[in-house]
């Protein structure tokens, strides 16, 4: 008997599955998110580190902060709560229990891309960080890991 074996007889619940760890990321993501929402509707100053690198309210502010007229925090909330939806209601709806986990991992890979270029623009355009806009960056990436890996699971199952 293996010790990984061992470990889910013992604790049964202590098992974290692929499902739980992505939708636990996505609730970090929809609190970031939703804390940059909130700073843009409301337009109060935001809570960001202090260092001569460190200035969220360049990033936030910039040009770069908008697509297509709409705050890039929108659209990260908009993101974040489209994929707990799906991740929630793949087991009930037909076409999600087919094809969920690679419309997650497409989403998820876009938003990787996307986070990329954003953390680029920060460290060579504007040569100023956000300490939120990194938490997201940090959270869409290990999202895309996990896509990836349930894709790759639900493909060798």
């Amino acid at each position: 008997m293996s010790t990984v074996e061992t470990t889910t007889q013992l604790y049964p619940r202590a098992r974290v599955t692929l499902r739980a760890a992505f939708l636990a990321l996505v609730v970090i993501g929809v609190f970031i998110s939703g804390y940059l929402s909130y700073i843009k509707l409301t337009e109060t100053a935001i809570i960001c580190v202090e260092g001569s690198s460190f200035n969220c309210d360049s990033v936030t502010g910039s040009v770069y902060g908008k697509v297509a007229g709409i705050p890039i925090a929108y659209l990260g909330l908009a993101t974040y709560l489209a994929l707990g939806a799906l991740v929630l209601l793949e087991n009930r709806v037909s076409l999600l229990r087919n094809y969920g986990i690679t419309l997650v991992f497409g989403i998820t890979l876009f938003g990787f891309i996307y986070s990329m270029f954003l953390v680029y623009v920060q460290a060579s355009i504007l040569k100023a960080f956000c300490s939120w806009c990194l938490a997201h960056e940090v959270v869409m990436t290990l999202l895309f890991i996990v896509s990836g890996a349930r894709l790759f699971k639900s493909l060798r199952a």
